[in-house]
């Protein structure tokens, strides 16, 4: 792929498409990333991809390794119960937000999120219904229009696909993650923030639980 993009623009075209990709589970956790190959995947230049690792860097997603240069970055379940943690108090305040702000239309848009949450259920399909839970978390965030909420976030939940991931496949824990995350959808559509922030915190203490038996 011929290169398009330089300095800022490229930097941020390539932190924006490795971002997504960590995001979507499509760089795996300990994955190297080299440097002249994802600068040609993405069309810019290796300074702007150098520059879009040290960013993602930052940001927890990447790590450095001496000698052998960047990899996606592996979250032990300790870490991963600390972020869900952080979630917990972010994703209530959403919730609360949502509440207060949500239109009927986006009422709606939720209803019809968990509506096809549960059917993904009941047809027995995990990656659908994990799907559908990234999509419901974020419209949640969308309506309660708190983007330093949202930002951070976004960051902590890239951390977390590939935990995500494998719980949506554990035998049971797709139903008990129907029934939370329909709760939170019934207390923002009754207006209630202290209802859907108690909702949303439930939910991410749930997960904390799930993670732990992870471990186990």
């Amino acid at each position: 792929m011929a290169t398009d993009y330089e300095g800022a623009a490229g930097t941020q075209v390539a932190g924006q498409a490795l971002r997504e990709a960590i995001g979507r589970g499509d760089l795996a956790p300990g994955q190297r990333l080299v440097e002249a190959e994802l600068a040609e995947l993405h069309g810019v230049t290796r300074a702007s991809l150098r520059a879009a690792l040290i960013d993602l860097t930052a940001e927890g997603l990447v790590e450095r390794i001496p000698n052998r240069g960047a990899r996606v970055r592996v979250v032990s379940v300790a870490e991963a119960v600390a972020i869900t943690e952080c979630r917990m108090v972010l994703e209530g305040l959403c919730a609360a937000r949502a509440a207060r702000l949500a239109t009927d239309a986006e009422v709606e848009s939720l209803l019809e999120i968990g509506g096809r949450m549960r059917a993904a259920v009941t047809g027995g399909e995990p990656v659908k219904y994990s799907e559908h839970n990234r999509e419901l978390h974020r419209r949640i965030r969308e309506i309660a229009d708190q983007p330093v909420a949202a930002s951070v976030l976004d960051r902590l939940n890239a951390q977390l696909v590939r935990f995500q991931f494998r719980l949506s496949l554990r035998p049971g824990r797709p139903q008990v993650s129907l029934g939370e995350h329909l709760a939170i959808i019934d207390a923002i559509a009754a207006r209630d923030p202290e209802a859907a922030e108690a909702a949303a915190r439930a939910h991410l203490s749930s997960v904390i639980a799930a993670l732990q038996e992870s471990e186990g």
